[in-house]
């Protein structure tokens, strides 16, 4: 019969490990010690695909340098390329909120990484007399330049999944932007009537606010790219050997495809988490604006008698159980949780960051979980925005048009034409009457019917074409 279990041991003593787990004592007491989210490291793939990268550069960098051995040194590259393929990933169990900087996140790949490393040169898992996680797989490496890294390579790759989600949504409304070019309707400011333009612009403006969010997202990203690999323990380079942190580097970049550079201060990189601030900075920007967008949304849709109605959404799901008929703006609803979470998670990472002391943050985990939350829930946010809702918008042109004709508002268009006390004169009675500012003004002989039509055609009247009278 095939043994259950084997036993590891470490500074605390032995320890019964299962005999199928790539993981080991290290891994099992994280588990046990960090029993707090329930969420595993391998939630976020990136990240794993990140600290396989960065054990397979250091591998490659040993050997290079003459420091591992070149079979011990070919199998972990090995098992590392067969992680960043996909497999093993189930392995990588510990809470992705622990205490100790990361380390049990470090332990945890490092043992993954030797254990198969071991099965590849026909050792049984556990025998690390032949492979040592911390001897071979760690060496010349700390938590302290391995889990950073490995954080900066996995947002490098999540924001680029944001990024190209932020270009779908934006499509979509500069589609719509497109489709509605024509369609007038009175803006408003404060909620109160102001001046017409066209449904077109309004849909534009939020393809605009989402592209400008794009272009600070990438500039934010440009700041991850900056490592601390070889820095070690608190950036003095100690047990990496000379040469050893551009070999990394150099490896790192062939691997990932990303243009790294090693931060000019390891000593300053490793404490500081200045980077990942400016890029939640960013995320709750986009989440902040994303939100008033859907504010914006749900109010051009709201009654659909009782309220704005200027638009409808798409209908995705029965509104009510106990009101028959009713349809919610669901999609947009959730859109709003979700970026009110991306503001809480800036906190938490400001927060995070803040509490370092002197040569270390301790507290990347939490800046890990919380940044990815933010990038993976935006991400998805996005998307879903634009597939469930922004595609399938339609406008009550009829109706817009006819508050337009209706509203006071419309009589500053006309001011330069009839002054601005006939301006006045006609919005008080307007608004005293009920009848519209174009009647009025025919009524009153102020500007002849073809002159009128022609001031309030939408290209004129919304500021988007010459006026012809």
């Amino acid at each position: 019969m095939t043994a259950s279990s084997r036993s590891e041991h470490d500074l605390l003593g032995d320890r019964d490990v299962p005999a199928d787990a790539y993981w080991g004592v290290h891994t099992l007491r994280a588990t046990e010690n960090f029993p707090i989210t329930g969420t595993p490291i391998s939630t976020y793939p990136h990240l794993i695909d990140a600290l396989a990268a960065v054990k397979e550069a250091a591998a490659l960098a040993n050997g290079e340098l003459g420091l591992l051995d070149p079979s011990k040194a070919a199998v972990i590259v090995a098992a590392c390329q067969e992680i960043r393929g996909g497999k093993l990933h189930d392995q990588f169990v510990v809470d992705v909120v622990q205490g100790g900087a990361g380390t049990s996140t470090n332990m945890n790949a490092n043992e993954v990484i030797a254990n198969r490393a071991l099965e590849l040169l026909g050792h049984a898992r556990g025998e690390y007399g032949h492979l040592h996680p911390n001897e071979d797989v760690n060496l010349g490496q700390s938590t302290n330049d391995v889990y950073p890294t490995a954080v900066r390579i996995a947002t490098v790759f999540a924001v680029r999944g944001l990024l190209d989600a932020m270009a779908v949504l934006q499509t979509a409304f500069a589609d719509k932007a497109a489709e509605f070019h024509d369609v007038l309707k009175m803006g408003r400011t404060q909620l109160q009537d102001a001046v017409p333009m066209t449904l077109g612009q309004e849909f534009s403006a939020f393809a605009v606010m989402l592209d400008e969010d794009r272009s600070r997202l990438a500039e934010a990203l440009g700041l991850i790219h900056e490592i601390n690999l070889g820095a070690t323990a608190i950036g003095t380079g100690l047990n990496a050997p000379a040469g050893y942190a551009e070999a990394a580097r150099r490896h790192l970049t062939d691997i990932t495809g990303l243009p790294l550079v090693t931060a000019p201060d390891l000593v300053e990189a490793t404490q500081d988490c200045g980077a990942f601030v400016q890029m939640s900075g960013v995320l709750k920007r986009i989440a902040v604006k994303l939100s008033k967008t859907c504010n914006d949304l749900r109010l051009l849709s709201s009654g659909p008698r009782a309220g704005l109605g200027e638009i409808n959404l798409p209908p995705v799901q029965a509104g009510s159980s106990i009101m028959p008929g009713k349809v919610n703006p669901v999609i947009p609803e959730v859109v709003n949780q979700v970026a009110f979470e991306v503001i809480g998670n800036d906190i938490t990472i400001t927060m995070a960051a803040e509490a370092g002391q002197l040569q270390l943050n301790a507290f990347e985990p939490v800046i890990l979980h919380s940044l990815s939350k933010s990038v993976t829930h935006l991400r998805a946010a996005c998307l879903t925005l634009a597939e469930r809702c922004v595609s399938g918008i339609t406008a009550n042109t009829d109706m817009l048009r006819a508050t337009v004709e209706n509203s006071i508002g419309l009589v500053t268009a006309l001011n330069p034409r009839i002054g601005y006390t006939a301006a006045t004169d006609i919005a008080k009675e307007a608004l005293a009457t009920g009848r519209g500012v174009a009647e009025l003004v025919l009524e009153r002989g102020l500007l002849p019917a073809e002159q009128l039509t022609a001031l309030l055609r939408p290209e004129v009247i919304a500021g988007t074409g010459p006026v012809r009278t």
